[in-house]
């Protein structure tokens, strides 16, 4: 934490008070209900509220630790418990009463024996211990102000508001059944404002009581009992003129001030502060006189008074053997004459306001003075200095540092909001007074200065902040006030009524001129979508005169109104946090403009919105930069950033969305339990414009950063990294919450402030489990840590290498890794690698560039080591994998190193095979075995290979290659669950070589155990329609109770209905006993695929095993295939927003031209029967930069998937490869982001009137090449051909296209250029 804002101290004679109990210091103060328990400058111990009214006074026992503070007639009692376990708590004792519930308590004071002396229209007096507390009292002429014990409880002084006659009291018995006092008057000339008692230096001390008495006519008298038998109990003993105290060295009317403040240093305080002072000097102090004297002062044990001024005035004087009867005049002494003392005197203020007490003390580890000015405008200061430095006659300007301020609120803070730039903040509570607070940086730290208090007698609906805190506009219900804060008391400058339908949502301010940045436009946006908008101008200078309508004066008028349509179903309109720069509009706009508001509907619409104004025709444009529709219904709370990021939280308070509105995507979903709920959030973003969000809820606030995307371990693209608790510290709830422009998070609860710094600590679990390199020293700021997490890749991150590689570039990863294996063999602990290894910049993103090289040698003449091999061997894989293990790389963290180690010893093994498969193989290949590699490390259940990797493997030509290498990755024996991992039977094209390997399947499940049962491949073999070579493994299966029984089962012809009913009665029985698999096979011998599809689905749960069987039973040619795929397969892509699993499935259904398109369109929108798409459909994993890839290989691979990517608008391919761009961006990979709309080549779409007529109408696919269409394989259907000869053979083949009888044809010339792309 930061720095600590308790809540404004009440304007109360006995509102603070501080003691030295239990070894500690304890600071209590009362604002409004509360009470504050602090330990430290920043130390809150505890706040308790107290239900009902204004706290009146508070008073700690040194004794027990006890505190007690009243309001009205009730008198509360806290003790203090868990301080020997290190949780020390105040809690509630017991309350007391006055004896008349009319009265009021306005003083306490604790005595002995837990004695309590309340001072209202009388006084009284508790004994704790007693079973009656009240054990005297006594009826007083007017109401207490002050009514304190002396230190050893044998006196009690006493006066009223407005007294001149202090009235003292003495005990006379202690006994609880009969107390007694007698009294006697202290004269004096005018009103008594302030009385203080002597302290000893500890408590088992005895000394003759000393009272100090200050009156309105600015003399401090001492009072002590210099005569034991004289008629009163006390006696004059000296008096100090305060106002001849302090003389000016250079008197002038700025220097001189008639206000006189004044405080009374023990002696114990004194001397030991004295002591400290010289523990703390070096010998070499240039101040070693100030101290010197000041040690010849402490020698005489006095009791110091400081009497200060204003204007920076103080003068110290020495009370020697105070309370002699023999007072000589050297008694009272100078002790030293200071001037420009910077202390915070309240200013521009009334005369209550302007009177401040003081309370000093010197027990604080740092051995330094301590002095709490308590400012009667709502104001407590911590000061701290050495006692020398303070009473040092010599100009010095730091005499005291002030390490805080205690103010803030007296009810509880409602709102808070913030300007753009995040330097002045206003807090508003729910009576309508406002606080504005400026942000101070300092070399301590980031702190927040009050600067103002607004007084607004109408009720706030909608607050803005302007011109960095020195102006407040305030919406109304029928109208808007302007004031100037720039005051401590703010003034209404201009108050304008209005009128509009509906009821007022929001206060937003419009994005100004560069060259207008005095004129600023303020618009409100009603319930109807229409709004009015307010033109302000402010003035440059310093604050004008009101009294006079001067230029210089601000004013507001109504600029226009305007209206936004109408939207039947709005919820609310709100302005968006401001992150990154300011908003500026230049001469036109457009959806690149930040957005200043967001807009939602009951059934989760978000939209963003931006705006122009236009002050020639006295006009403002509105423009929606994005829609989103999240189908989260009557969402309950929003908030949205200016770059383009929206936080939105469901009906029930309970789960939180996370949304990209420039991409239309849902970046993260974080469910609470229904125990906690949101209540508020806040976004601020780094100087790069990375975001984080603060998520309010009503004991806890939550920081959540964004992380870079991850596509291949599909990881979160945004984690928790810090939980900050306040239930600790209050039992108060969260009002509301607000960042800083330096990042500070500020937290208002009840009526109190908490900021709260970026640091963020690194043995946090939140932070340790986000990758950060654990090896390296790394700043514990929290906008570095977000930094960190985002932002560029080093070169050799694997997941930079791993996109290099989906992007078609292996030449390029050798080329980096081998770089690394050059520069780990000389880096030793400590050193930094150079994030581009070397590398030319031009190799990132220019391909000719890399062909060039490659064509060379990978190490061409800008890499000066001739001796480095050109490809990644495993050899060089070994060596830089062995350092790794070793050594730390600064930019990674534990877990990407281990990452990295696995792509490189992938990127070797699939380098072995390069020359024998192709691109797609590769891909494949790769992370197929990194894939295996990362299950062997983590030792975990057998996860599948994402139908990415399956993709790429279906496309492959070398599927012969690849079958070969899986199954040696299996050691040779392939069961379901291996073949299920590697997704064979998804990515084989071939139908004789799915049957081939279903069949070593087969095989291999029969032998899996010892005892070879024949119902573990029962499945696999009815799915091969191999019913005779099960029976045979029957007749072996002699151990098995149920073979007998089977195999004469077996034995009948099911093509007969008598058994095929049998087999399905079979079937269904054994769906009872749950032995699914099992059923399945009878399934399939009674002919009834269908049935077997859908145990495969229902109760086996495995889809690929479903389209497996499917695919070996009928082809990929039946029905069942067909069905499986459009009623299955499509709507759980369409659900999850799966464009790999879609794409898949398109191409097996012979729909070339929508796989190409399911690469771009939502999948939902391209089936016949469209289905609602959830969360999951439009999580940012749904998009993938690699299909961007797979796009551009499959746009031109055949007439199908051309005539696809031709029904796609260039418009929609722009946004695809910009989208796609901006995810690499996000994914850290920004040199690929580059090279991909650097080098991409769109289509050109055909002119209208270029048609062929071989396409009967339609655009000829060719003619949007830019290469020759001889090259695309021809799989449309021929419109030439009959009916029943198109609807034969349309899966097979590489082409799909049934040739009719050949019959030799001279060819037309046209047909041939078209041939050739002319």
């Amino acid at each position: 934490m930061r720095a600590v804002l308790p809540g404004k101290p009440q304007a109360k004679l006995q509102a603070v008070c501080t003691a030295q109990w239990d070894g500690r210091r304890t600071i209590v103060y009362i604002s409004g209900n509360a009470l504050v328990i602090l330990g430290g400058a920043d130390n809150v111990i505890q706040t308790i509220y107290q239900e009902g009214e204004d706290l009146e006074a508070v008073a700690i026992d040194e004794a027990t630790g006890k505190i007690a503070t009243c309001a009205g007639s009730s008198i509360f009692l806290y003790r203090p418990y868990g301080w020997n376990e290190g949780a020390l708590k105040w809690s509630l004792e017991t309350t007391l009463s006055l004896i008349s519930p009319e009265d009021i308590a306005y003083t306490l004071s604790w005595g002995s024996s837990e004695d309590l002396l309340v001072g209202s229209s009388c006084l009284t007096l508790f004994r704790m211990s007693e079973e009656q507390p009240a054990i005297w009292s006594r009826q007083l002429s007017s109401s207490a102000k002050f009514a304190h014990f002396s230190y050893d409880s044998t006196l009690i002084a006493s006066t009223g508001k407005y007294d001149r006659l202090m009235k003292i009291w003495r005990r006379l018995s202690y006994g609880s059944d009969n107390v007694q006092f007698d009294f006697t008057y202290l004269p004096h000339p005018t009103t008594i404002t302030g009385i203080h008692w002597r302290r000893p230096f500890h408590r088992d001390q005895t000394i003759d009581n000393v009272l100090y008495t200050l009156c309105a006519d600015n003399v401090l008298r001492i009072w002590a009992a210099t005569d034991p038998h004289g008629l009163q109990m006390l006696q004059l003993w000296a008096q100090i003129d305060l106002q001849e105290s302090i003389k000016p060295r250079m008197p002038s009317v700025e220097t001189l001030s008639h206000i006189r403040y004044c405080f009374i240093i023990d002696s114990r305080d004194f001397t030991y502060a004295t002591e400290r002072a010289v523990q703390g000097s070096n010998a070499g102090d240039k101040q070693t006189h100030a101290l010197e004297h000041l040690i010849e002062v402490a020698k005489r044990s006095p009791e110091v008074c400081v009497v200060l001024d204003d204007k920076g005035h103080m003068s110290a004087w020495g009370l020697e053997n105070v309370g002699s009867r023999a007072r000589k005049t050297t008694s009272i002494f100078n002790i030293s004459h200071i001037e420009a003392l910077k202390l915070h005197f309240p200013q521009d203020v009334n005369d209550e306001q302007r009177y401040m007490q003081f309370y000093n003390f010197c027990d604080q580890p740092n051995g330094e003075f301590t002095l709490l000015a308590h400012y009667f405008d709502g104001r407590i200061e911590w000061l701290e200095g050495r006692v020398d430095e303070i009473f040092d006659p010599s100009p010095r300007p730091d005499r005291y540092k002030s390490k805080a301020f205690w103010t803030g609120h007296a009810s509880p803070i409602k709102k808070i909001v913030r300007t753009a730039s995040g330097k002045a903040l206003i807090s508003r509570t729910s009576d309508n007074e406002g606080l504005v607070w400026k942000q101070n940086i300092s070399k301590d730290g980031t702190s927040l200065i009050r600067q103002s208090t607004i007084k607004v007698p109408n009720h706030i609906h909608r607050t803005c902040v302007l011109a960095e805190g020195d102006f407040a506009l305030f919406l109304h219900h029928e109208s808007i006030s302007l004031w100037d804060t720039r005051a401590i008391e703010a003034i209404l400058v201009s108050s304008c009524a209005f009128e509009l339908e509906g009821k007022p949502l929001c206060l937003i301010t419009l994005p100004g001129m560069e060259l207008q940045k005095e004129v600023i436009h303020v618009a409100s946006i009603s319930s109807k979508l229409n709004g009015i908008t307010w033109e302000i101008r402010l003035p440059l200078e310093a604050l004008p005169d009101y009294t006079t309508n001067g230029t210089g004066n601000p004013y507001m008028q109504e600029f226009c109104k305007f209206d936004l349509g109408i939207e039947d179903d709005l919820a609310y309109v709100l302005p968006v946090d401001p992150a990154g720069s300011a908003s500026v509009i230049s001469g036109f706009i457009d959806t690149f403009a930040k957005d200043i508001a967001i807009s939602y509907t009951n059934a989760g619409i978000l939209k963003s919105w931006t705006a122009k104004v236009d002050p020639k025709n006295a006009s403002v444009e509105w423009l929606v930069t994005s829609t989103v529709e999240t189908g989260i219904e009557n969402p309950s709370l929003a908030s949205g950033s200016s770059i383009r990021k929206t936080a939105l939280v469901n009906a029930e308070k309970s789960v939180l969305t996370i949304w990209d509105t420039r991409g239309a995507q849902l970046e993260f979903e974080l469910s609470f339990g229904s125990y906690e709920t949101i209540q508020d959030l806040d976004w601020t973003s780094t100087p790069d414009d990375q975001s984080i969000l603060a998520v309010g809820f009503p004991h806890k606030v939550i920081l959540l950063a964004q992380l870079r995307y991850d596509y291949l371990n599909a990881g979160p693209s945004w984690a928790s990294i810090r939980e900050i608790w306040i239930r600790d510290l209050t039992p108060h709830p969260i009002g509301d919450s607000i960042w800083l422009g330096s990042g500070n998070l500020v937290v208002g609860a009840g009526n109190q402030f908490w900021v709260y710094d970026k640091e963020v600590k690194i043995s946090d679990t939140l932070v340790t489990n986000l990758r950060l390199p654990s090896h390296q020293s790394v700043s514990h700021d929290l906008f570095n840590i977000v930094t960190r997490l985002n932002g560029p890749l080093p070169v050799f991150h694997p997941q930079f290498l791993a996109q290099c590689i989906l992007s078609g570039r292996p030449l390029f990863v050798q080329k980096i890794l081998v770089r690394l294996h050059k520069a780990l063999k000389f880096f030793v602990e400590g050193d930094e690698i150079e994030s581009f290894l070397g590398i030319p910049l031009l190799d990132f993103y220019d391909t000719q560039s890399l062909s060039n090289s490659s064509a060379k040698g990978l190490h061409s003449s800008s890499y000066d080591d001739d001796s480095e091999p050109e490809t990644l061997t495993e050899d060089i894989a070994a060596n830089i994998n062995e350092k790794l293990t070793k050594i730390g790389i600064p930019q990674l963290s534990g877990q990407e190193q281990i990452d990295l180690a696995d792509i490189v010893e992938c990127v070797a093994t699939v380098e072995k095979h390069r020359r024998s498969i192709d691109d797609n193989a590769s891909r494949y290949l790769l992370f197929f075995r990194l894939h295996a590699l990362r299950k062997s490390q983590a030792n975990a259940d057998p996860i599948n290979i994402s139908w990415r990797e399956i993709v790429w493997a279906y496309h492959s030509d070398s599927q012969e290659i690849l079958v070969d290498l899986v199954s040696r990755q299996f050691q040779g024996r392939m069961m379901w669950t291996n073949a299920r991992e590697s997704g064979m039977f998804m990515w084989l094209r071939d139908h004789a070589a799915v049957r081939a390997q279903f069949e070593i399947i087969a095989r291999n499940q029969y032998t899996k155990s010892d005892t070879k049962d024949p119902t573990d491949c029962s499945l696999y073999y009815m799915a091969l329609k191999k019913k005779a070579v099960l029976l045979g493994l029957w007749r072996m299966a002699g151990w098995n109770r149920e073979q007998v029984s089977t195999q004469k089962f077996l034995a009948n012809n099911f093509s007969i209905p008598r058994w095929k009913t049998a087999a399905l009665k079979n079937a269904y029985a054994l769906l009872g006993k749950r032995r699914f698999e099992y059923a399945a096979a009878f399934f399939l011998l009674a002919d009834c695929l269908k049935d077997a599809v859908n145990v495969c689905l229902n109760q086996l749960g495995d889809l690929q095993l479903a389209i497996a069987i499917t695919r070996v039973y009928e082809g990929d040619d039946g029905p069942v295939l067909k069905e499986l795929l459009e009623e299955q397969v499509l709507p759980l892509a369409a659900r999850e927003g799966a464009r790999w699993l879609a794409t898949w499935a398109f191409w097996m259904l012979n729909r070339r031209d929508m796989a190409v398109r399911a690469l771009i369109s939502p999948v939902y929108t391209l089936i016949e029967s469209p289905e609602s798409p959830g969360l999951q459909a439009r999580l940012f994993l749904a998009d993938d930069p690699a299909l961007v890839v797979l796009y551009k290989q499959l746009r031109e691979k055949t007439l199908q998937t051309l005539r696809g990517a031709s029904k796609i608008s260039p418009r929609a391919e722009w946004d695809f490869i910009t989208h796609n761009a901006r995810l690499y961006d996000r994914m850290g990979c920004d040199f690929l982001a580059l090279e991909l709309v650097r080098n991409w080549e769109f289509l050109h779409a055909p002119q209208e009137a270029r048609r062929s007529a071989s396409f009967e109408g339609a655009a000829n696919p060719r003619l949007s090449l830019r290469r020759r269409g001889s090259m695309i394989v021809a799989d449309l259907p021929n419109p030439k051909l009959a009916p029943e000869l198109q609807s034969v053979g349309v899966g097979g083949g590489a082409s799909g296209v049934v040739r009719p009888q050949s019959v030799f044809e001279e060819p037309d010339a046209n047909a041939l250029l078209d041939g050739f792309g002319f």
